[in-house]
C-alpha cells in the first residue's frame, strides 16, 4: 500500500509540477515578445514533454534504462492512438494548421531515425547527440514556420490561449520565474518517487521494467497532454489539441531520448523493444499520414479505431509478461486479419478522398 501511495504521489507531484511549469514558462515566453503561435508549437509542447524528460532522466541515473527507453516509446504510442482517440470523439479533429500537417511527416521521420539507431542494440551518444541537433533544427523550423502562418482562425486560436490575457499580467515577471522554480522542483521530486516506486512493483509483481515503462509511466507522464488537449478539443481549438499531441511526440524522440543517450552514455535496446515497441510507434507514426491528409480530420470512426488498437497492444504487453498460452492465437489475429484489414480500410479511404479532391480540383 505504502508502495502503491508514493507512486501516486510521484505521479500527481509530477503533473502538477508540469503544469505550473508551463504556466509559468508560456508567461514569460509571452512577456519576452514571442507570438502566440511559437509559444503553443515550442514553450508549451516542451513543458508538457516535461514529465518524460524527468522520468527518464531520473531512471538512466539508476541504471533503470528499460524504464527510460519505455517511458519514451510508450508515450509517443499513448499520444497518438488514446489522446487523438479520445479527443477525437469528443469532436472531430480538423486539421487546418499548415505546420501541423508539416509535422506529421517529421514526426514518421524522426521515429524512424530512432528505429534506425536502436538496430545494433543500442541508441548511442552520438546518435544522442544527432538526435538533439535535429531537435534544434526543428525548433529553428518550427518559429521559421510559424511567421507563415496566415490563416486568421488559427492564429485567433493560439492567441486566445497563449497571449498575455492583460498588462496587469506583464507586471508579475517574478512570480512567473517563482512558477518555473517551484514546478522543476516538483518535477525532480515527482519523478524520483514515481521511479523509485515502479522499480519496486516491477520487482514485487514480476513485470519487467520496459513493460512498467511502456504502459503505466508511460500513460501517467502523458497525462499533461491528455488535460491539453482534451480542454482544447472542448473549447473548439482542434489545431491546439492535434498540435500538442504531434509536437510532443516529435520532442519525446529528438530531446528526451537524444538527451537520455548522452546523460546516460547510452541507452541499451532490448530485442522486444527493437523487433515490436519500436516498429509500433513507427506504425502509429504512420498511421496519422493518411488520416491527416485525406480530407484534414480525424473522425469519430478513426478515433475508435486508434483506441482499439492502444487497447489490443496494452492487452498484448500483459499477455506476452504474463506468458500466457493464448497469446500466439491473439499474434496471429492481430497480424492476419485486424491490422490488415485496417490498413486496406485506411488505403480505400485515402484513394477515395483523393480522387474526390481531385475532381474538385479539376472543377
Amino acid at each position: 500500500m505504502m508502495l502503491l501511495l508514493k507512486f501516486v504521489g510521484g505521479l500527481v507531484v509530477l503533473i502538477v509540477g508540469a503544469e505550473v511549469f508551463v504556466k509559468g514558462a508560456s508567461r514569460i515566453a509571452a512577456m519576452l515578445g514571442i507570438p502566440p503561435l511559437v509559444i503553443g508549437l515550442t514553450v508549451v509542447a516542451f513543458g508538457t514533454s516535461s514529465p518524460e524528460l524527468a522520468v527518464s532522466l531520473m531512471s538512466s541515473m539508476e541504471g533503470s534504462t528499460g524504464i527510460a527507453l519505455g517511458n519514451v516509446v510508450g508515450s509517443n504510442i499513448f499520444n497518438v492512438l488514446f489522446i487523438l482517440g479520445i479527443t477525437s470523439l469528443i469532436l472531430p479533429l480538423v486539421v487546418a494548421q499548415q505546420l501541423i500537417r508539416l509535422d506529421v511527416p517529421i514526426m514518421i521521420a524522426t521515429a524512424l531515425i530512432a528505429l534506425g539507431f536502436a538496430l545494433d542494440g543500442t541508441i548511442r551518444l552520438w546518435e544522442g547527440l544527432v538526435l538533439l541537433l535535429i531537435g534544434i533544427a526543428y525548433v529553428v523550423f518550427l518559429i521559421r514556420m510559424s511567421k507563415q502562418e496566415k490563416d486568421p482562425a488559427v492564429l485567433e486560436e493560439y492567441r486566445e490561449e497563449y497571449a498575455l490575457p492583460s498588462k496587469k499580467v506583464a507586471n508579475k515577471k517574478w512570480f512567473f520565474l517563482l512558477l518555473i522554480l517551484v514546478g522543476l522542483g516538483m518535477l525532480i521530486l515527482g519523478s524520483r518517487w514515481l521511479v523509485d516506486s515502479a522499480i519496486l512493483m516491477a520487482q514485487s509483481l514480476g513485470i519487467s521494467e520496459m513493460v512498467i515503462g511502456l504502459t503505466i509511466i508511460a500513460a501517467g507522464t502523458s497525462l499533461p497532454e491528455v488535460a491539453t488537449s482534451i480542454i482544447a478539443s472542448i473549447r473548439g481549438e482542434r489545431d491546439i489539441a492535434v498540435g500538442n499531441v504531434v509536437g510532443s511526440n516529435i520532442f519525446n524522440i529528438v530531446f528526451i531520448l537524444g538527451i537520455v543517450a548522452v546523460v546516460g552514455n547510452g541507452v541499451p535496446v532490448t530485442p522486444a523493444a527493437l523487433w515490436f515497441d519500436l516498429p509500433v510507434m513507427v506504425a502509429v507514426s504512420l498511421a496519422c499520414m493518411p488520416i491527416f491528409f485525406t480530407g484534414k480530420r480525424l473522425d469519430r470512426w478513426e478515433g475508435f479505431v486508434f483506441l482499439g488498437y492502444y487497447l489490443a497492444y496494452v492487452f498484448y504487453l500483459i499477455l506476452k509478461n504474463a506468458q500466457y498460452e493464448s497469446l500466439k492465437a491473439y499474434t496471429v489475429a492481430m497480424t492476419w486479419f485486424v491490422i490488415p484489414l485496417t490498413i486496406l480500410t485506411l488505403v480505400v479511404m485515402s484513394i477515395r478522398e483523393f480522387m474526390v479532391n481531385g475532381k474538385g480540383t479539376k472543377k
